[in-house]
């Protein structure tokens, strides 16, 4: 017998490969003699740098970058030699994570910081970059980013602007004389499941910077400065792909990779399972189980279950889900490709208690499900 365990992290909790390695505990303890292949899995969000390089053997590294309102803060990447691949997550350096809820400031926050880690693959000899663009704190259309990388974004007095979104609306001049010329060697892969365009009601602004600390008021400001942003990019290469789907994502940094990087854009679950050999581990299985930390109507919004069902659905490989939480609306997952879901919790239990106890659940969930599998097989 075959089993697969492809699961996502469980944000505050569990890593996905620790998730994984408990939840193959406790298969082993009902079927022993089973063949089990681990399998860590992430959607573009935390935990995909660590996913891609337990699947890839690759090595995390580190670097001090400056954070989303300047502050130096110490940012993780990955990179694996072999293939000369770097992998970056951009919350790691411009995320909402970073700021406190006081801080947050859609205004001034700035990507300066992906763009140095950025330069920091280019530095390693990277041949290939994967972006992931989840959880950012910026709405600056990538700028920042890429003045990190040489581009100048000059007022009409030729002094290069001030950091963030709203500084944008005084841009006069785009100077890319000084861009890194090493881009245009690399490919570029972002991992993002939004397909907001840049700009108007359903963009980056608009959409995505209340919850970035904008308020009405500066939303509107915001759309039009990245609105003239737009203007002066497109006039200075000849292109624009404002309207482009996911053109909006992490603030316009969508916008930034497509103009500027020529990067392509897929589902971050697709990208990790695509880079993890996914699909290749589950042919021939007997059955594979995935899991998150709440699955609800929101799993059905590209997280890391559905992903992997449709890998498995395609070999024709039944799919079991373990969640901390069923959430209101989780059995809309049956449609798509899961054939059955547990909750971790044996009765009620607080956050941190689950928490806490989460690897111990992992292994007796994972047993039972294993010993129900076990004796159907001999009925």
């Amino acid at each position: 017998m075959k089993i697969v365990i492809a699961p996502d992290s469980f944000k505050d909790s569990l890593s996905a490969e620790a998730v994984a390695v408990a939840i193959a505990e406790g298969v082993a303890e009902a079927l022993p003699d089973a063949l089990v292949l681990c399998c860590p899995m992430a959607d573009g969000g935390e935990g995909t740098v660590e996913a891609i390089l337990v699947g890839l053997q690759g090595v995390l590294k580190q670097a001090q970058v400056n954070g989303p309102l300047g502050v130096p803060v110490t940012a993780r990447w990955g990179w694996v030699p072999d293939v000369r691949m770097a992998v970056i997550e951009m919350a790691e350096a411009s995320g909402l994570q970073l700021l406190g809820l006081a801080q947050r400031d859609a205004t001034r926050s700035c990507s300066y910081g992906t763009g140095q880690l950025i330069l920091q693959a280019l530095d390693a000899g990277a041949r290939k970059v994967v972006l992931t663009i989840g959880g950012s704190a910026t709405n600056d259309g990538g700028a920042g980013m890429l003045s990190a990388l040489g581009a100048r974004w000059l007022g009409a007095d030729g002094v290069p602007l001030a950091p963030g979104g709203l500084a944008l609306a005084d841009l006069a001049t785009v100077d890319l004389s000084q861009l890194d010329p090493r881009l245009e060697q690399v490919q570029f892969e972002v991992a993002a499941d939004v397909d907001n365009p840049l700009c108007g009601p359903h963009g980056a602004s608009h959409v995505f910077g209340p919850q970035k600390g904008a308020s009405a008021q500066q939303v509107a400001a915001l759309d039009s400065a990245l609105g003239h942003f737009a203007d002066g990019c497109a006039q200075a290469l000849g292109r624009d792909m404002r309207h482009e789907p996911g053109a909006g994502a992490a603030g316009g940094m969508g916008f930034a990779a497509k103009m500027f990087l020529g990067a392509s854009f897929r589902p971050g679950v697709d990208v990790v399972a695509e880079l993890v050999g996914l699909a290749d581990k589950v042919q021939g299985a007997d059955w594979v189980i995935t899991g998150e930390g709440r699955c609800d109507q929101q799993t059905l919004r590209g997280k890391t279950p559905i992903g992997v069902a449709r890998v498995a659905q395609r070999a024709g490989v039944p799919v079991v889900l373990l969640a901390g939480t069923l959430g209101e609306g989780y059995e809309a997952i049956y449609q798509h490709g899961i054939a059955a879901a547990f909750a971790l919790a044996p009765g009620p239990i607080s956050l941190a208690e689950a928490c806490e106890q989460a690897p111990r659940l992992l292994r007796e969930r994972a047993r039972d499900i294993a010993r129900l599998w076990a004796a159907a097989r001999q009925g």
